[in-house]
């Protein structure tokens, strides 16, 4: 569902994905509108879905999840049920940050995280050995991390 956005909703949209923690003041004073009615919009804007969850971003290293993984996976056969249950398997599976299902060569792209090469090695068991329909997948260990991010680029 799509809403109408003004300027203001844009502004306090703009401040929130970068820290859904900052105070309801400074997002009134940037929109230039009461506390009231920040307040108003923001239970508008998650209504309305556009703000569709508020969390805390780790840093992976810190926890112990050192390395990250890029697997491009082509499935056997594309039927509606079989991409279903690739994509609820990936859904489940708490090494996998995302998965896209996307047009090319391959069915999915997904980004993983482990502590090393052996927790991989279990999840490519898991997700992909496992799995009749999984015809092959090719993997891309990340060497370093330049830009992660799930903030929209939201106009001035």
């Amino acid at each position: 569902m799509t809403i109408p956005l003004d300027d203001a909703d844009l502004t306090i949209l703009r401040l929130f994905q970068e820290d859904s923690a900052t105070p309801i003041r400074a997002l009134a004073e940037a929109a230039e509108l009461s506390v009231p009615s920040v307040q108003r919009r923001l239970r508008r804007l998650r209504e309305a879905g556009v703000i569709e969850r508020e969390i805390g971003v780790l840093a992976p290293a810190a926890l112990g999840m050192a390395m990250t993984f890029v697997v491009l996976v082509e499935l056997e056969r594309e039927r509606l049920d079989q991409l279903d249950a690739f994509r609820r398997r990936a859904l489940r599976d708490p090494n996998v940050q995302q998965c896209y299902y996307i047009t090319g060569e391959a069915d999915f792209v997904l980004i993983c995280l482990a502590r090393d090469m052996a927790e991989f090695e279990a999840l490519t068991q898991r997700l992909f050995f496992a799995d009749e329909n999984v015809r092959r997948f090719r993997t891309s260990v990340v060497l370093s991390r330049t830009k992660v991010g799930l903030s929209l680029p939201i106009g001035e």
